[in-house]
């Protein structure tokens, strides 16, 4: 009889198991209110303090080629406002406005993985976007040209504003490395964060919660 009633509780235990979604059906995943903060703010703090920052340094040094590079590490690293018309670091130059739509794509493919998807499960995911994000909301400001005015000329409408200097003499790639500012080091940082997880991670078990998840740690 016992050997019944244990067969049974199990048969019912599997019968009781969510099914997956059907194949071909995407199903949305709740996220804990926590990362939704967390992810906002990291996000609205990195891109206003990009801002920011670009905001004095310009006001300070003027425009590129105004005044010659302040060095606070003689030869090292210092500040000298330039204007990137490419991508992260200058890549890409000229490609601005292209830079711009790719950036509001991003941006909306990141909201998807997160809250949709369910990424922002994860602290190190919701982290690694957030700053991500911030760094899509500095440099896409600048895209659009609303640092700009008619003075200047035309094709920085849809440059980054740039101002932080560093080079190391005698080494290539990094005599000079092209100028950057904060938008990009969120960038980097959060993609360099992104790569980690991607080799660190382990699968989750179905019936493991995202808190105590390994891709947490």
């Amino acid at each position: 009889m016992e050997n019944c009633i244990k067969t049974t509780d199990m048969s019912s235990q599997r019968h009781t198991v969510e099914e997956p979604a059907p194949v071909g059906q995407w199903q949305r995943v709740s996220v804990p209110i926590s990362r939704v903060i967390a992810y906002i703010s990291l996000a609205v703090v990195g891109g206003g303090v990009d801002l920011w920052t670009k905001s004095v340094m310009f006001a300070w040094r003027g425009l590129p080629g105004q005044r010659s590079p302040y060095w606070l590490i003689d030869g090292v690293f210092g500040v000298e406002t330039a204007v990137n018309l490419g991508a992260v670091f200058g890549i890409g130059a000229g490609k601005g406005t292209a830079f711009a739509a790719l950036s509001v794509v991003a941006a909306i493919g990141i909201l998807a993985w997160l809250f949709y998807f369910g990424a922002a499960r994860s602290w190190w995911m919701t982290i690694s976007l957030g700053m991500v994000s911030g760094g899509i909301i500095g440099n896409l400001y600048d895209r659009l040209g609303l640092w700009w005015d008619a003075s200047m000329p035309i094709e920085w409408q849809s440059g980054v504003r740039d101002w932080i200097l560093f080079r190391i003499q005698g080494v290539p790639f990094f005599d000079p490395w092209p100028n950057f500012n904060i938008a990009d080091s969120l960038l980097v940082v959060g993609a360099a964060m992104l790569i980690w997880q991607s080799f660190t991670v382990d699968v989750q078990s179905p019936g493991q919660d995202a808190d105590t998840a390994n891709v947490e740690s």
